[in-house]
């Protein structure tokens, strides 16, 4: 894992940081960072918002990205996190925003080790969750997962 990136700033802004450049690198446009909106009466702030406005076969797709690090000792308590804020966020925006498409990102090292269980792996397909495979460290998406 990447736990010798926490220097004097948190984990957390490193990855989210590294997400964020990598998208753009992929030419999407960031429009929110965060992404924050209403349903009902909850309020809720996804990581990041962004828009391609290029390339034609992709032409105004946005989407929505839940960037999580998996750092912590327990990779199934950080799952258990990150699936539950997904569903919730998912369940939010298709009531306020339906156009636009939740992926939660997951760096390279936590795709290729705990991502691989079979437990994982049915989560995801069960639920449906649309990955973004990041590397934290040379700010590149690794891989699109729908």
């Amino acid at each position: 894992m990447y736990k010798y990136l926490i220097l004097s700033v948190s984990a957390k802004d490193i990855f989210h940081e590294a997400v964020k450049q990598a998208l753009q690198k992929e030419q999407w446009v960031i429009t929110d960072d965060p992404l924050k909106f209403k349903f009902g009466n909850v309020n809720f702030q996804i990581d990041l918002g962004a828009e391609r406005l290029v390339a034609a076969e992709r032409a105004g797709e946005k989407i929505a990205v839940e960037i999580k690090s998996f750092l912590n000792a327990s990779a199934i308590t950080d799952f258990y996190a990150a699936l539950g804020q997904f569903l919730s966020y998912r369940l939010a925006l298709e009531g306020t925003e339906p156009e636009r498409v939740l992926y939660l990102a997951v760096p390279v090292d936590a795709y290729r080790t705990f991502f691989q269980l079979e437990f994982t792996q049915t989560a995801v397909q069960k639920y449906q969750v649309l990955l973004v495979v990041y590397d934290p460290v040379n700010e590149v998406i690794v891989q699109w997962i729908k």
